[in-house]
């Protein structure tokens, strides 16, 4: 299969799914080699960014989906006026948070974090598909560990985790703020 064949076959499946597709399952479809399927999504994705072309090549470490340019989603917004957009409470935007530094991670794990309990917010980004149950802590009880989802990685823009801002840097400077706080307050 020649390069513009492979890449028209790639835009149009992707195109037509609208969703996420595993690259494994597309690259065994069209009976490319690693370095072909590779090679071909990353010129794909450069040929997108380059022409700023109305949809982009969405890449993560197991999936690849088109969808619309950033550059274009007021447009998209005032004209398709979305019916409900996706808002998390404080709590869900907590637990999310922790889940995506620290996963795999238990419910337990949440709360000694937290502070407080968590099933709600859990349930929740169950639902919306945000987090994923991994398996189970090989501990007693086995409880569930929860990780987070290709849908939380489209969602804030994340190609994969190793994207998500520094932990450390946030708790240091977050650490500032306290200390700055009990100064003022003393």
């Amino acid at each position: 299969m020649q390069y513009d064949e492979r890449f028209g076959a790639i835009e149009c499946i992707l195109f037509v799914s609208g969703d996420p597709v595993p690259v494994i399952q597309l690259q065994r479809a069209l009976g490319l080699t690693d370095i072909e399927m590779q090679s071909t999504l990353q010129s794909m994705d450069e040929l997108y960014r380059r022409e700023e072309r109305g949809i982009q090549l969405y890449l993560t470490e197991e999936t690849v989906q088109l969808v619309s340019n950033r550059k274009y989603t007021d447009l998209v917004l005032t004209l398709l006026q979305p019916v409900q957009s996706r808002t998390f409470s404080q709590s869900m935007l907590e637990t999310l948070s922790i889940i995506a530094y620290r996963q795999p991670v238990t419910r337990a794990d949440i709360e000694a974090v937290r502070g407080v309990r968590c099933e709600y917010a859990v349930s929740q980004l169950l639902k919306l598909g945000m987090i994923r149950e991994l398996g189970r802590k090989d501990v007693v009880g086995r409880p569930m560990l929860f990780g987070t989802t290709d849908a939380f990685l489209r969602h804030f823009g994340l190609r994969s985790i190793s994207e998500l801002p520094r932990y450390e840097a946030y708790a240091e400077a977050g650490s500032g703020v306290e200390n700055t706080e009990a100064v003022e307050q003393a």
